[in-house]
């Protein structure tokens, strides 16, 4: 018998569901609010720091492993600006290409076959197939409408002598949730008794609409047991650049170097200087980074409901989750599948984020980091839906 050519630990992964509707975007020439990538570009002098970096030739050959020296400074700094944690960077902090890889080689570095990890359902598609590639088993944790808070007792539940690790987002993609000091500190106590990982995606750190965020990595036991990822692309506007960065302890940071130098060994040379100089920017680009996207929110949100959605507001990230019972649909692959014939519009069906596929049914992503016109115009095709 012929050998099917996939690894069978990558079976039913496919095409991620973010290429398929930006296509389908492009295609239909309809506005694009399934990706979660702005439609202008970050701050002009941070733009003017990657040219002169490439015009001064520096990251124009292969940068140095752990990243340049200039920007591990600059996380490092940020990290004790922002949290007071402090990191060595020159052995606690690594520079990646995007947050993506950053948890891919945290999974294949620390992860044995047989492993189970937890992490919160719906989750952001990449994770399932990095702890596929591990060889471990995924765990889902469902976060459920209306308020997608974590059930904590649950968690213990679901906690076995297989559990290795606990993979976590907040602000957490696509329910908007951000964990609140008392259920980052349970999660923490949890897994300090249990003597488990954790691995921490913070891209969405800076854009918290309500309460704060709480990295894990700065409550008690949790300095030599977490690596804490997050990225340039959300922040500042730069998606494309893919620069991201892990920290942790130096033993754990090793661990995560090991396997990320077989990845893409180096990346974003040039764009890893401008990013450094990104990272000092003024407290200033951040609150106005926040309040501008919690207006966009909004909007899109106002926009939804006048659609006759039911919108459930998100405490932090790019994306609103809204139901489309309402207006009488209850696939959500279905609907986003029309969507763009119908109306013009491109979202993203949540029930992709979820092991059950059933239970995301009926929801749907929009993202609002898109130019104030872009937003009314799509929620005035949206309400077409109507009628």
């Amino acid at each position: 018998m012929k050998r099917p050519l996939l690894n069978r630990r990558l079976d039913g992964l496919g095409t991620t569901i973010f290429a398929e509707m930006s296509a389908l975007a492009q295609r239909t020439g309809a506005i694009n609010l399934g990706q979660g990538f702005p439609d202008t570009d970050g701050p002009e002098e941070i733009r003017e720091a990657a040219v002169r970096a490439l015009r001064d030739g520096r990251g124009n050959q292969y940068p140095p492993g752990p990243g340049v020296p200039e920007l591990r400074e600059a996380v490092a700094a940020h990290q004790a600006r922002f949290y007071g944690t402090c990191f060595d960077p020159d052995t606690e902090v690594l520079v990646t290409a995007g947050a993506t890889e950053a948890v891919a080689a945290s999974m294949l570095a620390l992860l044995e076959p047989g492993d189970e990890v937890i992490a919160f359902e719906p989750y952001y598609d990449s994770y399932t197939a990095c702890i596929a590639m591990a060889g471990a088993r995924h765990v889902p944790l469902p976060l459920r409408a209306p308020d997608f808070r974590p059930d904590l007792d649950a968690l213990r539940d679901a906690l076995t002598p297989r559990t290795r690790l606990l993979l976590l987002n907040s602000p957490h993609n696509p329910t908007g949730t951000v964990l609140t000091r008392a259920e980052a500190s349970a999660v923490a106590e949890l897994a300090v008794a249990h003597d488990l990982l954790v691995v921490t995606d913070e891209v969405y750190e800076h854009l918290v609409f309500e309460g704060a965020h709480h990295p894990l990595i700065s409550f008690p036991g949790m300095r030599e047991r977490t690596v804490s990822i997050s990225s340039a692309g959300k922040t500042f506007s730069f998606t494309g650049w893919k620069v991201g960065w892990v920290t942790g302890s130096a033993a754990l940071v090793s661990a995560v170097r090991t396997a990320k130098q077989y990845l893409t060994f180096v990346s974003s040379g040039p764009f890893q200087h401008a990013v450094a100089e990104a990272l000092r920017l003024p407290g200033t680009h951040f609150s106005a980074l926040r309040e501008d996207l919690r207006r966009k929110k909004e909007i899109l949100s106002a926009g939804l409901e006048e659609a006759g959605f039911t919108v459930y507001r998100p405490q932090g990230t790019y994306f609103v989750t809204a139901d489309i019972g309402p207006l009488g649909e209850e696939d959500d692959v279905t609907f986003c599948l029309r969507l763009p014939e119908r109306c013009g519009v491109v979202a993203v069906p949540h029930s992709v984020f979820y092991d059950d596929p059933g239970t995301g049914r009926g929801l749907v992503r929009f993202a609002f980091c898109k130019q104030d016109g872009v937003l009314r115009e799509a929620t005035e095709r949206l309400k077409t839906l109507r009628d």
